[in-house]
């Protein structure tokens, strides 16, 4: 694994096609009636919401439920995740901001039906990053070049409009410039900036506020532009992208950070923390902002803690034992609730910082719920999952079903790799996950990995076991909260493992 987002993204430059890309949709079956009926509801829900939007001429996929556009703090990812079923929607998903992008470098903070909006930034997941990412599966270097004149702008916009205080951090001006929508972290203060102009910042004491998530948003944004600079054979761009990052990033940690609470505020215009622990901490991680030795204080301390937020159902948005939290949790609440778009994001840092076995069990309790309700709802309560009643079919909740399944029961690409996932659902007999050429078949009796139609390796146990493109097994991952014994058979030879949680053995 490596051991930072930089390191992570300028390795992958050089990567191969991610295997199976340009293949058939991914196909998942399995005997739990139940989960397969949610399956295909999430797919088909979907499909239904690749719709039209403002001033762009191909359909992309909304949000949906109550929300008829498409927002830049969640429609970017949500493209990606999708894109194993749309390659074509994926790209629609990006190029709907860079093609609406104002001459000054702004990027429009949504498009929905009938308007685009401009009243503030929104944004989470760096959208340099996602359109990175896809670039790794399409290899269109038409998107790249246009992903590299949008996002560097917008990193200039930001820079000029967003750092009034002459931190060099970015600026939080209102409440839905994180989407945080009812987070007591903004309580008294404005939704949207004044005039619907994302560069005035609201009248409210204590704004603006350097704020943790929207600077390692910038952050992640200027590490992909690196990655994306160096594919572009523009070395000095790249080291100016990386200085950058590296000057963005120390600021986080020594500004923005409070050891005393292992947990990282906002300051506000007095120069005070805003000491509200919610899910800003969990996007930190997401552009692995944080080494490993801060990561294991801030998730010993906050993230793995029962009483913060290691709830029932995690990750909650404000933690547990705030005394900000929340209740009773209303509808579209960032003050407690845990939110699809949370759990969706999840994958960008438990894996990356090595936490299989916690990320199994967050999977498995989100299927669970997302199962038992028979809708796609927005937010769960974090103890009971319990999900607030709105408007199904919400994108993020059918797209955290559909990437669980495969995280969790599927084969699925990874770079230049494959990953299988050998475990048995509750109450399933059996399960079939094709990928392209990769199919994975498991039952009672173990797990039976087949590419190009011959038989790669058969595993008795619960983990994942990792190999490349060609078939090869190259790791075994310890996936489950205990230790497990996984048997491996290779062609002739078979082999035990003592596999203990998030433990990596080489094979």
């Amino acid at each position: 694994m490596p051991s930072n987002r930089r390191e992570f993204l300028l390795q992958a430059a050089s990567g191969a096609v991610a295997a199976g890309a340009g293949n058939p949709t991914p196909q998942f079956s399995c005997t739990n009636a139940k989960l397969q009926q949610a399956y295909g509801a999430a797919v088909t829900g979907l499909q239904r919401n690749v719709q039209s939007v403002f001033r762009f001429p191909r359909p992309v996929l909304l949000e949906g439920a109550t929300y008829a556009g498409v927002w830049l703090e969640c429609a970017p990812l949500e493209g990606l995740v999708y894109a194993p079923l749309s390659p074509e929607t994926a790209l629609a998903n990006h190029e709907v901001f860079f093609d609406l992008q104002r001459e000054d470098g702004y990027l429009p903070c949504n498009d929905k039906k009938d308007r685009l909006g401009t009243g503030q930034i929104q944004m989470v997941v760096p959208i340099a990053a996602t359109a990175w990412d896809l670039y790794r599966q399409n290899r269109n270097a038409a998107f790249l070049a246009k992903t590299y004149r949008a996002c560097s702008r917008w990193d200039e916009w930001l820079v000029r409009y967003r750092n009034t205080r002459g931190s060099a951090l970015c600026e939080a001006f209102c409440t839905y410039d994180t989407g945080q929508d009812n987070s007591p972290r903004f309580l008294g203060k404005s939704r949207q900036c004044p005039q619907q102009d994302a560069r005035i910042c609201s009248p409210d004491d204590g704004l603006p506020y350097l704020a943790p998530d929207l600077s390692a948003t910038v952050y992640g944004g200027r590490i992909a532009l690196a990655a994306i600079a160096r594919e572009m054979g523009r070395g000095s761009e790249e080291s100016r992208w990386l200085e950058s990052a590296a000057a963005i990033r120390k600021l986080i940690l020594d500004r923005l950070y409070d050891a005393r609470d292992a947990a990282f505020y906002d300051i506000d215009s007095h120069d005070r923390f805003v000491r509200i622990r919610g899910d800003a901490i969990t996007r930190v991680m997401g552009e692995h902002v944080a080494d490993r030795k801060l990561f294991d204080e801030v998730y010993r301390r906050q993230l793995h803690n029962p009483s913060a937020f290691r709830t029932p159902y995690p990750f909650p948005s404000i933690a547990a034992d705030d005394p900000a939290f929340v209740r009773p949790i209303p509808r579209n609440s960032w003050g407690g609730a845990s939110q699809a778009l949370t759990a969706l994001r999840t994958p960008r840092w438990m894996e990356h910082y090595g936490k299989y076995a916690d990320f199994t069990h967050l999977m498995t309790r989100w299927v669970e719920a997302l199962v038992r309700s028979g809708q796609f709802l927005q937010q769960m309560d974090p103890d009971t999952g319990e999900f607030s009643p709105d408007r199904g079919a919400y994108s993020p909740a059918m797209l955290t079903l559909f990437d669980f399944v495969w995280r969790l029961y599927g084969v699925r690409p990874s770079g230049d790799t494959l990953e299988w996932n050998c475990r048995l659902p509750e109450d399933a007999a059996s399960t079939t996950a094709q990928w392209g050429t990769a199919e994975l078949r498991t039952d009672r009796t173990g797990s039976v990995l087949t590419l190009a139609g011959k038989q790669i390796a058969k595993l008795r146990g619960s983990a994942r076991i990792v190999t490349t493109s060609g078939g090869k097994p190259v790791r075994l991952i310890g996936t489950e909260p205990h230790a497990v014994t996984v048997l491996v058979q290779s062609g002739r030879s078979e082999k035990a493992h003592n596999l203990k949680p998030d433990s990596e053995i080489a094979l």
